[in-house]
């Protein structure tokens, strides 16, 4: 590469999960690629989210086993948190995945350029006035925190970002948004011992997921004694000395140390030159066709810029997919449905597949089996509760997988294959699962669709 830029196979402008594996998978087949970021390698996923995120919950997860050691006639006693100590685990872990990442990427032979790119053509990203030129782009900057357009002063209210670094646990929070995000630092700050309230428009947390799901996790939630306001539009919040007050539509008030903004993640698309190259946005989104592409030039999307899952490993996936379908590889159209989804509160939420209600209205007749994790050795060793549900045509194959419990987010990996693989329940009944564990769960609820229930009461 020369210092002006250079040519490439593909250029990919951002470096978390969708464009790192694009550049991964590329590369491995014979592509040139330069990777441009202006951050860090691993993106939001690996710096600002899942990784740092689940490391909190798991500190959450020893914070809650020492307070209830006693249960399993353990005496330990609980004596506090060390935001310190917890920053410094968790940092931990993500410079070690970002120095095995970025050994990788450079093992590959992949040209890494920091900066902030701009799309200046059907073919070209400028950085810093070098331009690099790729037979095929790839755009991959990814999202950013939502904030309903509230002023975000990272001290009284919050985004996800600066919740990560916090250098205190809050007294008191109250948490705007009932999804993945705000019901995860929920948990967090719950286990640590701050008071939770959490305010969601829409009329039950993590609101795509199947409703018994989401039942299940109020359920546990409120034996947490983490408060919910449900169905309550949130209308306004105001800063004073102690900290935040929130008004909710039809006047009702909430007062706590902190609010922490957590509605979701918007794309990053804006001023990079998108639309001036003829690129179709639709609220932020980069709109693109089965196969990723924009329809202008060779230039594909993937990851949160997308309007597709906002998840990494679909953004691992989508990136996979073009490198492959640049290269004449002819990937399978990914399956959406098909993709496993974990909320990782306590308890964790899993799914893969159809809700009931999707399948209805997409015309399935489906039978169900919901089987209460109190029949479960395992689990009433771990002292969990929860269910799992299985949904599947009438005579036909499973159409959707959903559990809550403490680790289900292990066990949706043998859900999305029963899903994906398009497996009868009773092709799964006849699967022999490890006694005692968990997926004997899974493989109970196939049982009973079987038509032949073992431990199941009528």
């Amino acid at each position: 590469m020369s210092e002006s830029g250079g040519t490439f196979d593909l250029v990919v402008l951002g470096g978390g999960s969708g464009g790192y594996a694009a550049a991964l998978r590329a590369a491995e087949l014979d592509q040139s690629v330069v990777l441009i970021e202006k951050d860090k390698l691993g993106g939001t996923c690996l710096h600002r989210g899942c990784i740092p995120t689940k490391a909190l919950l798991h500190s959450a997860e020893v914070a809650d086993s020492a307070k209830e050691s006693e249960t399993f006639g353990v005496k330990a006693t609980f004596e506090g948190i060390d935001m310190g100590a917890v920053h410094k685990y968790k940092d931990k872990v993500v410079d070690g995945l970002y120095k095995g990442l970025s050994g990788l990427i450079k093992s590959r032979k992949i040209t890494v350029v920091e900066g902030e790119g701009k799309l200046t053509g059907k073919d070209e990203v400028t950085v810093d006035g070098k331009v690099f030129k790729g037979k095929n782009v790839l755009l991959a900057t990814g999202s950013k925190p939502k904030t309903l357009g509230l002023e975000i002063d990272g001290e009284k209210v919050l985004t996800s970002d600066q919740a990560l670094t916090m250098d205190r646990v809050p007294e008191s929070a109250i948490v705007l948004g009932g999804g993945v995000i705000g019901v995860e630092f929920a948990s967090v700050w719950r286990s640590y011992g701050a008071d939770v309230t959490i305010v969601e428009a829409l009329k039950h947390l993590v609101p795509v997921e199947e409703e018994s799901s989401s039942k299940l996790l109020e359920r546990a939630f409120r034996k947490r004694k983490i408060k919910s306001e449900l169905g309550k539009p949130f209308e306004s919040v105001k800063t004073t000395d102690a900290g935040v007050v929130v008004t909710l539509e039809g006047g009702k008030t909430l007062e706590a140390e902190v609010l922490l903004v957590a509605i979701g993640r918007g794309p990053v698309s804006e001023g990079l030159g998108y639309e001036e190259q003829g690129v179709t946005l639709d609220r932020g989104f980069v709109q693109v066709d089965e196969n990723l592409h924009t329809g202008v030039g060779n230039i594909y999307a993937v990851g949160d810029l997308i309007p597709t899952l906002q998840l990494a490993h679909v953004g691992f996936a989508e990136g996979i997919f073009v490198a492959e379908h640049i290269t004449g590889q002819n990937p399978p159209a990914i399956d959406y449905d098909g993709v496993p989804r974990v909320t990782y509160c306590e308890p964790e939420v899993a799914s893969v597949g159809l809700t009931s209600e999707v399948a209805k209205e997409r015309g399935h007749d489906i039978v169900e089996m919901n089987y209460n994790l109190a029949g479960n050795g395992k689990s009433q060793i771990l002292q969990t509760q929860g269910a799992v549900k299985v949904i599947a045509e009438k005579d036909g194959p499973v159409l959707g997988v959903h559990m809550v419990g403490s680790r289900m987010g292990e066990l949706v990996a043998e859900g999305q294959l029963i899903y994906n693989w398009e497996a009868l329940p009773s092709e799964v009944a006849q699967l022999i699962h490890p006694h005692p564990s968990q997926s004997e769960a899974l493989g109970e609820a196939h049982l009973a669709l079987a038509g032949k229930p073992l431990h199941v009461h009528d």
